[in-house]
């Protein structure tokens, strides 16, 4: 059943539909979703863009950070969503050593997502120092979403999750970095962990549209993880985290009832359970009738 409000019909996002939005300053809505029925539910609730991220190394897989995660896992996890999406954009990280080596690399890696995963667009960590490759992948035909900022898979360069653009040369760098994705044609430029006013920034700046995490609410739109919004991480949430509701709780109380239930022998009951037709019955009872007739 479509979630989708009555008199609202959806159409198949793209990425010129994030540049018109922001032409028309109307908010692009992101979710992360790694699996068939989450990215369903996530589509039929008419986000914008679903995003198949590397976050998935610690929410579905359990790894300590985004590092660990395989270019396979991520092709399983895309491919998974991919069955599920029909109206959002649908786009795909490319996990840490997958486009670090050469552009070569970069672009065989990024037409696997394309191919096997089924992804409109892949995202690359990186300004400046990744233009030049991220061109390569556009000239591929594979559109590209940018991210700057608190880039997760430099976090052993940076120090930790930590807030960039704190200082002027700083935020001279991540305009220099939105100035040289903007140039390269990236499809959007996801800004993470700046502060409010360097996002501002950044959105009046370029044309292309910004997707904010924990950028503060002057971005084209924005992004969150959905084990975040439902609380199902197992860790205090970062600042920028909303709860939007709490699955955690849900699924222990779900959990705990069905276990209550099979203790007291509640579950399953008799209509919840299948029985044989009247004639089997009959012919069975026979049966052992003439079992226990013979024991006798």
């Amino acid at each position: 059943m479509s979630l989708t409000p009555i008199g609202e019909p959806r159409h198949k996002i793209t990425s010129a539909t994030l540049h018109e939005k922001k032409r028309q300053h109307e908010p692009i809505t992101c979710l992360t979703a790694y699996d068939y029925a989450m990215a369903r539910l996530v589509d039929e609730a008419g986000i914008d863009m679903i995003l198949v991220g590397d976050s998935l190394a610690m929410t579905m897989l359990g790894y300590e950070n985004t590092l660990s995660v395989t270019v396979d896992e991520m092709l399983h996890h895309t491919r998974a969503a991919r069955r599920g999406v029909k109206n959002a954009l649908l786009v795909a990280d490319m996990p840490y050593g997958s486009y670090h080596v050469d552009a070569g690399e970069a672009v065989r890696n990024a037409a696997r997502f394309v191919k096997e995963g089924g992804a409109e667009v892949v995202k690359v960590e990186g300004g400046e120092k990744r233009a030049e490759m991220i061109r390569r992948i556009i000239d591929a035909e594979i559109p590209v979403a940018g991210h700057i900022g608190l880039t997760p898979q430099s976090i052993h360069m940076m120090g930790g999750y930590k807030v960039q653009g704190k200082t002027l040369s700083a935020i001279e760098q991540l305009m220099r970095d939105a100035q040289a994705l903007h140039r390269a044609g990236v499809a959007c430029i996801f800004l993470e962990g700046i502060p409010r006013e360097v996002a501002a920034m950044i959105t009046a700046e370029v044309e292309t549209p910004t997707i904010g995490i924990g950028a503060g609410p002057d971005c084209d739109g924005q992004v969150l993880v959905i084990h975040d919004i439902l609380n199902m991480t197992f860790g205090p949430a970062a600042k920028f985290v909303r709860r939007y509701g709490d699955a955690a709780a849900m699924i222990t109380n779900a959990v705990l009832e069905f276990k209550a239930d099979i203790g007291s022998r509640q579950f399953p009951a008799d209509a919840e359970s299948y029985h044989l037709p009247k004639e089997t019955q009959a012919a069975l009872a026979t049966v052992l009738q003439r079992k226990r007739a013979l024991r006798r």
